[in-house]
């Protein structure tokens, strides 16, 4: 049997074809969109911020560095600390979450986690954590952390297991040093160590949806002081930012 030669326009009508099929892949990559400063307020400049919340207009910032690390109430138009209690030198802080009555506090490298009293910040619990701790959140039922991996792993918050976890990809490519956590209408945010942008997870998947570019916010003078806090008061549906080491912090809007 003999086959003929396809054409020059057969051809060209192939390759129309397979540019159609590809075109639609090459829109999904994830949308990036800008910010806006709503207004600003002062920040402690020697905060190694690395959690941040927001409740009814105060602020619960955790911060890092072995011997410097603590938990501290702030209040949010004067910067004050209100309320603060020093981790022991072992540990260096990190990310942070309320849920219920309760705060929860991660350290980095000493595989453990603290939990307090929300009213009088006394430690009334510490747990295991398996590999290291960065940023912690939380949804309607569990605890949320990151661990510089590219993994969101859940916590059961009674018991302090995980009770499962998700990768997480931008454009299908795995994407790691999640740092600094927020749950926010359903989706997970995460600053994204040593960037200038803050993704927003499905919890479910692990896809990242879309990406905020926060290159205009930046007090960045040396290698450490990065863009790392998010924090968002759903009472007032207000957003909030700030970094290790900067004395601002921003409320923002997204220009959706």
């Amino acid at each position: 049997m003999q086959f003929s030669k396809p054409t020059r326009g057969a051809l060209a009508g192939l390759l129309s074809v397979l540019l159609c099929v590809a075109a639609p892949l090459a829109l999904a990559a994830v949308p990036v969109k800008k910010v806006q400063v709503i207004n600003t307020f002062p920040h402690d400049h020697d905060a190694f911020t690395q959690g941040l919340v927001s409740i009814g207009g105060v602020l619960y910032e955790g911060t890092g560095r072995n011997g410097q690390s603590t938990l501290r109430k702030v209040e949010l138009t004067t910067g004050a600390v209100q309320q603060n209690t020093q981790l022991p030198a072992q540990y260096f802080g990190e990310g942070i979450t309320v849920f219920k009555d309760r705060i929860y506090q991660l350290t980095w490298q000493s595989h453990v986690g603290l939990v307090y009293d929300f009213a009088s910040f006394k430690q009334v619990q510490s747990f295991y954590l398996p590999g290291e701790g960065w940023g912690l959140t939380h949804d309607d039922s569990r605890l949320i952390v990151s661990d510089g991996t590219a993994f969101l792993r859940f916590l059961d918050p009674a018991t302090l297991k995980e009770t499962g976890r998700v990768q997480v990809t931008e454009d299908g490519t795995p994407l790691d040093k999640l740092n600094e956590l927020e749950y926010i209408n359903g989706e997970v945010w995460a600053n994204v160590w040593y960037t200038d942008f803050i993704v927003r997870i499905d919890p479910a998947t692990g896809k990242v949806k879309s990406k905020l570019d926060l290159h205009g916010i930046n007090e960045r003078k040396g290698q450490d002081d990065v863009l790392n806090g998010i924090a968002w008061d759903a009472d007032s549906k207000r957003l909030f930012v700030t970094g290790k080491l900067w004395s601002t912090l921003y409320e923002i809007k997204v220009k959706e």
